[in-house]
């Protein structure tokens, strides 16, 4: 014989659960449904044609969507997002807010770094290992990955060859200046392979992936070619000619990833991503 539950109430007669209203708090992460667009509540405003909110995804790009109900997912769950009571601007300092880590990754509070993953991240020049650690660093001890410092890109194929990357060792490389036809370029292409990830960034040095607003400066200044590229741009800015010095100056500008340029950001996840598909971490 069937066997039938309690319920013989046919499915479309059934009271559904009333989705939960939820504040939209400045730094609440949220995914949209429609788009799946996922990112932190900096604002919700009122328009003509009715509240909004505004998303920001941790690449710093932003989207407005309307206070729709039902219209959103938090922690994987539908909810309707209302306005807050006292909307609270976001800190122009770029600080990110209670409960999330300077990537803009929700924080695990208490949680200890587990043991290392075979992987690794190889970051080419001191300032780029310093950056990444100040963004990243909470995420990355979370996640079991060890960030190491790599002098220099001439150096990468004998230590691929080393490393002997696998399916659970996987590596990844961050390099400086990584563009078409120069000699990064041809490096890279020398040692991939699929569990070998290299990405880099556009930009002469790691100092102009900081927002210049952030820094306080109005652009990075143009270095005649020539010219130590460091030591130019403290002379462009009137500061003292020590790189040690300037640079000190700009890490400590830099708080969250939205004093980031996205040019760094993506190569910087797409990393963390290939080092964890593969050996899980340690507890």
């Amino acid at each position: 014989m069937r066997e039938y539950g309690p319920d013989l109430t046919p499915p479309w007669k059934r009271k559904r659960a009333p989705v939960p209203e939820v504040p939209a708090d400045a730094d609440l992460v949220v995914e949209e449904v429609t788009t799946g667009f996922c990112g932190a509540v900096i604002r919700c405003e009122r328009t003509a044609q009715g509240p909004t909110v505004t998303l920001e995804d941790r690449f710093g790009k932003q989207r407005v969507f309307p206070l729709a109900p039902a219209g959103f997912l938090l922690e994987g769950r539908p909810v309707t997002l209302v306005r807050p009571r006292a909307t609270r601007a976001p800190d122009p300092s770029g600080t990110p807010g209670p409960g999330r880590t300077a990537s803009g990754s929700v924080a695990v509070p208490g949680a200890r770094a587990r043991v290392a993953r075979a992987g690794r991240i190889y970051v080419e020049g001191r300032h780029d290992a310093e950056l990444v650690e100040k963004v990243w660093g909470d995420d990355l001890r979370i996640e079991g990955v060890v960030v190491e410092y790599l002098e220099g890109i001439d150096d990468l194929p004998a230590i691929v060859a080393d490393f002997s990357p696998g399916p659970g060792a996987r590596l990844g490389v961050l390099v400086d200046h990584l563009v078409p036809g120069s000699k990064e370029s041809r490096i890279a292409a020398e040692v991939c392979g699929p569990h070998v990830l290299i990405t880099g960034h556009p930009f002469v040095d790691v100092w102009e992936a900081v927002k210049p607003a952030s820094v306080g400066i109005g652009a990075w200044p143009r270095v005649p070619r020539g010219q130590d590229w460091k030591t130019g741009v403290c002379r462009a800015l009137g500061w003292p000619e020590n790189t040690g010095a300037a640079w000190r100056r700009i890490l400590g500008s830099v708080r969250s990833y939205r004093d980031l340029e996205p040019a760094l950001l993506g190569p910087v996840e797409h990393l963390i991503d290939h080092v964890t598909v593969g050996g899980p971490a340690g507890p």
